[in-house]
């Protein structure tokens, strides 16, 4: 079935069409005539300037220079990647790493044979090895430009007018770069709350939670999304007192409710405290100890909290501001956000968007996706994304991924559907680490079987989940991912396992 499916998508010319789409949002995309390359006659002109050299404006800047196109990118930090690589995706990864490593050796290394006198915590080490990561990645990415001829320009670039970009830049001259289509990849900036201060010490965003020079005693973390839960789990690992403060009434709203309750329990066991329907009123930072008065989201008593640091993640706002969007009469929503047709063409011609500063996910990947098929389009080629398809990672211990539909969204939709799961108890690659914790889960069509949601909860679910990413892109059935012979033992069976139990039975439960 997977043969034919792929056969049918060639055979109908699925593959020149192109779709973006979200729950709220799908955009068709027709076949369009291709486009000459067009050089501009002046040395000093390019094809494409990049604003923004994070995730989504670097890699737009590598790929336009692969397709031919005279390419500058233009970075305000000094340093290439974007709020991911350098105070987001990759720094706390790196810590939740090596807090993981720690919390192993502390409490489970001895079931496996491997006994230490004593275990001690040194920050200023792992903060060490964070920033060496951090450091070899961003070079690493200017040697990706140099490869491929991408012009690099440190600084804050700001509109002249459509195709042209006044840069101050870090040395502290100003110049001028021109280009025939100039693409606004600035990223986003963290969200604030109103009534609290961050000043990156004892309230912090994610990037001073990031680079904190001891271990609290006590954090509270204010919102209870992937980025609080992970920052949160760091800390906690390493010894605070953690307390997750969320306005709503469940953590992750985004998440398949089946998977999050089960995340939240397994998040309790490891201690980790949750005030869900609950706000922050009130900030006390006049003595050593910062005091929070909270109440119900629905109003009634107050109480207060305290803790040495407190974590403001509340997600995050369109970096649009001092980009002169206005004095070229580029259009932004209520929020910042820019409004972008299929092409992610603004209401300026020759004045393109993508990443976190149009609608969709604020995710790294999905901002890379955009800008290969922005410049893809640019080049006068076909580009494709599509939204409904992108994964999404809690990179938590266990970790919890999905992609497509969850059951709510699913049941909403008034969609005829069948559901598949399989523990991770039942996993023998699980058993043998002693890591079996959590499920993977399937949604699909009733009528069709075809997949069109995938929830795991495991060890290593960030990387289990392109399976089901590839399964939906090709309208797979879970009968094709159950006739997929897996490697035995891994994780990955309990993907084949669940696709069974979808659409007849799985045999290790």
């Amino acid at each position: 079935m997977a043969m034919a499916n792929f056969a049918r998508r060639k055979a109908t010319g699925i593959f020149n069409s192109t779709v973006i789409s979200s729950d709220a949002l799908r955009y068709s995309f027709s076949l369009s005539s291709t486009l000459s390359r067009g050089f501009a006659s002046g040395s000093d002109e390019n094809d494409v300037v990049v604003i923004g050299g994070g995730p989504g404006g670097y890699v737009a800047a590598i790929k336009a220079a692969q397709l031919g196109l005279k390419t500058t990118c233009i970075e305000k930090r000094g340093a290439l990647g974007g709020t991911c690589l350098n105070v987001g995706c990759i720094p706390s990864k790196a810590l939740l790493h090596s807090s993981h490593m720690y919390h192993e050796a502390k409490t489970r290394f001895a079931k496996h044979g491997v006994k230490f006198d004593n275990v001690e915590i040194d920050v200023a080490a792992m903060m060490g090895q964070k920033d060496k990561a951090v450091s070899t990645l961003t070079k690493g990415i200017e040697g990706l430009f140099k490869k491929n001829k991408v012009t690099y320009v440190k600084g804050h670039g700001k509109f002249l007018s459509p195709s042209e970009v006044s840069v101050d830049t870090i040395d502290g001259d100003t110049t001028i770069v021109k280009g025939k289509n100039i693409i606004i990849a600035t990223g986003s900036d963290v969200k604030g709350l109103p009534g609290i201060t961050i000043d990156e010490k004892r309230i912090v965003s994610s990037t001073g939670a990031l680079a904190l020079t001891e271990v609290p005693k006590k954090l509270i973390v204010i919102g209870a999304g992937y980025i609080g839960l992970e920052m949160g789990s760091v800390w906690s690992r390493l010894g605070s007192e953690v307390t997750v403060v969320e306005f709503a009434p469940d953590i992750v709203p985004s998440m398949d409710g089946e998977i999050r309750k089960q995340f939240q329990r397994s998040l309790e066991k490891q201690k980790m405290k949750f005030m869900l329907k609950t706000k922050v009123v009130a900030v006390d930072t006049s003595t050593d100890i910062v005091k929070l008065t909270l109440e119900p989201s629905a109003g009634g008593d107050q109480s207060v909290l305290e803790a040495d640091v407190v974590l403001v993640s509340a997600g995050r706002s369109p970096f649009t501001s001092g980009l002169g969007l206005e004095k070229i009469g580029v259009e932004t929503d209520k929020i910042g956000r820019i409004p972008v047709d299929s092409r992610f063409s603004t209401n300026v011609k020759g004045v393109f968007a993508i990443g976190d500063v149009i609608p969709g996910p604020m995710l790294a990947h999905k901002a890379e996706e955009d800008g290969i098929a922005c410049v893809e389009f640019i080049a006068g080629k076909e580009g494709h994304v599509d939204y409904d398809k992108v994964p999404g990672v809690c990179y938590t211990h266990p970790e919890v991924a999905s992609v497509g539909k969850t059951e709510e969204q699913v049941k909403q939709l008034g969609i005829a559907y069948s559901v598949g799961k399989f523990p991770m108890l039942g996993n023998s690659r699980a058993k043998s680490i002693d890591d079996a914790e959590g499920l993977v889960k399937i949604i699909a069509e009733k009528e069709t079987d075809k997949v069109i949601g995938v929830h795991i909860m495991c060890s290593n679910a960030g990387e289990l989940i392109h399976e089901a990413a590839l399964a939906l892109t090709y309208s797979a059935s879970s009968e094709d991912i159950a006739r997929t012979c897996h490697a035995h033992p891994t994780l990955s069976e309990a993907v084949k396992e669940a696709a069974m139990a979808t659409y007849d039975k799985a045999i290790h439960i």
